[in-house]
């Protein structure tokens, strides 16, 4: 966050932009031509900053988690920055922490925001959770809640090309969040790694695919349909089902938190839960069920006539 050095020597901009790309090491382009969508863009961001994302950016009606996964990136690609003021000091601006506040904004954003739980006690602009959720609360403040992102990007950094940069990118996250839904319409639940299928195993039939991913990744819906069930189920601790307009209905248990309702209809890749550990359950993973009029189905064979991997 440069707000402050730029905003001083604006006559100087060309020179400070250069400067910041040998500091950080994160700009490689001032403008980006092109956000076309990656599809290793979703793999590029770290389950625990992604699920860190989502859960912040409801915080402002009207800002998309995408927007502040573009500023991590730029800022510090998502804490991974070998830098000073990442994990600790300051920055030659005087920025610190994985989205580079300045201590007395950050200061300031707490203040008026009290912060959810789950950071450091006290808020510290170099813990993840604090640093993501203070920059939601301080892009609503600038203006996002209105609409007007780009006023609230270039309140977090005073440049033109710096809001380009961002829009191009939360873009780019956006479109590589869907490019794994094919012409049927249907997307990965999760990004996650496969730990037992579908099929016979100790203790009886699994119904389902498990997915391990840390507490808090993001579960999305397979695809559009209505939400059946949302809430507590006996074995999964907490459950979501969901109808989709064939009548398929996907199941996603032992999931930390639910965020649709009974009866809420959900399009393809929307946002609809986070994986979790609770119910009979020996680690942090999504079970992914799907169903049929003729029974459960093995979630890899259906997801690879679609034309996608479940389990790379």
């Amino acid at each position: 966050m440069l707000r402050i050095l730029i905003t001083a020597a604006t006559a100087f901009l060309g020179v400070l932009v250069t400067l910041v790309a040998a500091v950080t090491g994160t700009i490689a382009t001032l403008i980006p031509t092109s956000s076309a969508p990656s599809a290793a863009a979703p793999a590029d961001i770290p389950a625990d900053y992604l699920a860190l994302y989502h859960q912040a950016a409801p915080l402002c009606p009207g800002l998309d988690w995408a927007i502040l996964a573009a500023i991590g990136k730029i800022e510090t690609d998502h804490g991974r920055l070998d830098a000073p003021g990442v994990h600790s000091g300051e920055n030659f601006a005087g920025a610190g922490g994985p989205m580079q506040f300045l201590q007395p904004t950050f200061d300031s954003v707490t203040a008026r925001h009290p912060l959810p739980p789950g950071g450091a006690t006290p808020p510290s602009r170099y813990h993840p959770h604090d640093a993501i959720h203070a920059a939601a609360h301080y892009l609503c403040d600038s203006g996002a809640d209105d609409g007007d992102l780009r006023a609230a990007i270039f309140a977090y950094n005073h440049a033109d090309w710096y809001v380009n940069k961002v829009l191009a990118q939360a873009e780019n996250y956006r479109a590589a969040a869907t490019t794994s839904a094919t012409s049927a319409g249907w997307a990965l639940p999760v990004q996650g790694r496969c730990t037992s299928g579908f099929g016979p195993r100790p203790g009886g039939f699994h119904r389902g695919l498990d997915l391990a991913a840390p507490t808090g990744t993001p579960i999305v819906a397979a695809a559009g349909g209505t939400v059946l069930n949302a809430g507590p189920a006996s074995g999964y601790g907490l459950w979501v089902r969901i109808q989709h307009t064939d009548g398929t209905i996907t199941t996603y248990g032992h999931n930390h938190t639910n965020h649709v309702t009974p009866g809420q209809p959900v399009h393809t890749g929307q946002l609809i839960a986070e994986v979790g550990n609770r119910g009979e359950s020996t680690g942090p993973h999504l079970h992914f069920q799907i169903d049929t009029g003729n029974g459960a189905l093995d979630p890899v064979g259906f997801y690879a006539q679609r034309g996608l991997r479940l389990c790379p």
